[in-house]
């Protein structure tokens, strides 16, 4: 709103004369309260579609208040964690991402900060999924070099998660590795056109590589990194692209043992020449390329980025606990078999 982005939406709909009511108050971890607070201003406005506009937040909590107005007895926020068992489609909705990064417009995962709780939870919904994504680089122009950086950090966390996960699967690895490609590719010169203002193909490069992953982890789930950082935003408001940033090497080692090989492929995807490398090693230099491109794009450690005063670290552990996708249905064309 303050830099101008939603007006390139909302003067559409001005000529069109449609009518329309903005909802704006939300935080970058949105909230539970957020939530309530949009589905009161969807009944004011007595409403019948939503154009959300924005990064995961935004679509997020637009994902929620949908889900909501045509599923009341979900009311209660806190009764969509999980896979909540929601009977109608979500309220008509056209996602436009103004970042290249969460992939909202495409999955069917949403956050939601317990504030009182001191708590982030995963809802995992097929009803969720927008019905139309709008994905254009023109709309994330306005991003800063930092938002630019982390989103683009997460959606590579995305990517090499869904990769390495147990559900992994052709179909998906097809999705991942393209992301992994992508991103490593174009990160850099999308940071680069931030900082300078001019636009390139490092943007529009970023914006399909985001959406990619998207549509890879949507079926297979994310892991360790994710069930990290949705708690240490949690507890230090940590940005979610940056917190996942920080931990994704970390995880990466964690599970090394177990995918060494699939390590190996992310470091090719990622342009590594492992020509003359073991698998170990070929592993290792793609844990060593994502260290790299962290830094080449400024992600803060994990030092810099906890300012306030440290929770214990078992209460930390007993909140991370990785959010599954359901297991009965896929959402791309095709069931796992």
């Amino acid at each position: 709103m303050k830099f101008g982005v939603a007006a390139k939406v909302t003067d559409l709909l001005d000529e069109a004369g449609i009518a329309y009511s903005v909802y704006s108050d939300i935080k970058p971890n949105p909230t539970i309260q957020n939530v309530t607070d949009g589905v009161e201003a969807f009944k004011a406005a007595e409403a019948d579609s939503i154009v959300t506009i924005g990064g995961g937040s935004s679509m997020d909590t637009a994902k929620a208040i949908g889900i909501i107005i045509n599923n009341p007895e979900f009311a209660d926020v806190r009764s969509l964690e999980g896979v909540a068992p929601t009977k109608n489609h979500a309220v008509f909705t056209i996602a436009v991402p103004t970042t290249a990064g969460t992939a909202a417009e495409v999955t069917i995962n949403y956050v939601i900060t317990d504030a009182e709780k001191n708590r982030k939870f995963v809802c995992v919904d097929t009803n969720d999924a927008p019905e139309v994504a709008v994905v254009d680089p023109d709309m994330m122009a306005s991003m800063p070099a930092g938002l630019t950086a982390s989103t683009g950090m997460d959606a590579l966390t995305h990517a090499i998660e869904g990769y390495t996960t147990k559900g992994a699967w052709e179909m998906s690895d097809m999705f991942h590795l393209k992301a992994i490609e992508l991103i490593s590719k174009n990160l850099r010169d999308a940071v680069a056109e931030a900082k300078s203002g001019v636009p390139g193909s490092g943007r529009e490069g970023m914006a399909l590589g985001q959406y990619v992953a998207g549509m890879g982890f949507s079926n297979v789930g994310l892991g360790i990194d994710h069930a990290m950082a949705h708690t240490l935003s949690a507890h230090y408001d940590t940005p979610h692209g940056v917190a996942c940033a920080m931990l994704l090497p970390i995880a990466m080692e964690f599970n090394k043992p177990v995918v060494t090989e699939r390590l190996a492929k992310v470091a090719e995807a990622m342009g590594v020449d492992t020509t003359g490398m073991s698998t170990d090693e070929a592993a290792d230099a793609a844990i060593a390329a994502v260290k790299q491109l962290s830094v080449d794009v400024n992600i803060p450690t994990v030092c810099e980025a906890i300012t306030s005063p440290r929770t214990p670290w078992p209460t930390l552990a007993s909140r991370a606990t990785p959010a599954r996708p359901p297991t009965t249905t896929s959402w791309a064309c095709s069931v796992k078999s």
